[in-house]
């Protein structure tokens, strides 16, 4: 019938008009919620800070290349805010060696070498932060270059610090602990390391041209926040050193050279100086 017919054509159209606003609806909540997810997603992103690059320096007290390295070029990084953009960790073990006991130590350059070890591990233990072990173990490897280490107490005085916790570190045996950590640390590098000073920029080893450095970190960092440092080192403003047929300025695993004899000896002799209180 005729009211049937109109009955039927306003229930379609109703239906019509429901599947409308429903797409309305879809098509409102789905542009809404894409702007919400992409503005979710970019927003952490471009506020979080980029990630650091890493740099590990692994080396052992007494030698000479890593002394000149820590002294001479370690501080660059805290010019023009380079050190903004690295993590900089310190290992104080290098070619040291473990006998069977897994507790006794043999270092390359001698006793005294095994003592400064642990006591630049404990500087590091008892002043985690970078700003603070830092300075006292700059102060310590530039005596090493001077060939006066065994005044490295003298570090206290010069940087105001207390000497306490890095003699309760030393005396309680708990330096001994953190060297063996070290060691483990070292022992476990891939690929292994050959000589000290072994420096390696996010796990890459850079080898002999370790002393640039800047230049490595420059590269591999993937942040906005560019330091000053690195537009100096760059490719184009910053010649890098050429390679000529010299030295590698390394101490090599298990090879003494005639400096590291001469410093065994006078570390021998120290050492016995000492205990028999003629000093």
């Amino acid at each position: 019938s005729k009211k049937a017919t109109t009955q039927y054509i306003d229930l379609a159209s109703a239906f019509m008009a429901w599947k409308l606003l429903l797409l309305v609806c879809y098509v409102f909540l789905l542009g809404f919620a894409s702007s919400s997810d992409f503005s979710g997603i970019s927003l952490p992103s471009s506020s979080s800070a980029s990630p650091k690059v890493s740099l590990g320096f692994y080396y052992e007290s007494l030698c000479p290349y890593c002394s000149s390295f820590l002294v001479n070029h370690l501080p660059k990084l805290f010019e023009d805010d380079l050190i903004s953009i690295v993590d900089l960790h310190l290992s104080p073990w290098g070619n040291t060696k473990l006998r069977p006991d897994n507790a006794t130590v043999v270092c390359q350059h001698g006793a005294y070498e095994c003592f400064l070890d642990t006591v630049e591990a404990c500087a590091i233990d008892a002043w985690p932060k970078l700003s603070d072990h830092f300075p006292f173990i700059y102060c310590v490897e530039s005596l090493v270059t001077e060939h006066k280490y065994d005044e490295w107490e003298t570090c206290y005085e010069k940087l105001n610090l207390n000497s306490k916790p890095v003699a309760d570190c030393l005396s309680s045996g708990h330096g001994n602990e953190l060297e063996l950590q070290y060691a483990a640390e070292t022992s476990a590098l891939e690929p292994p390391h050959k000589y000290v000073p072994w420096v390696v920029v996010d796990g890459q080893p850079l080898y002999e041209d370790y002393e640039n450095f800047i230049s490595y970190i420059c590269n591999a960092y993937k942040g906005n926040k560019v330091p000053g440092a690195c537009a100096k080192y760059s490719s184009r403003n910053f010649v890098r050193s050429v390679k000529v047929n010299r030295f590698p300025l390394v101490c090599r695993n298990g090879v003494n050279t005639m400096w590291d004899l001469l410093e065994r000896i006078k570390a021998s002799l120290s050492s016995h100086i000492d205990i028999t209180g003629l000093l």
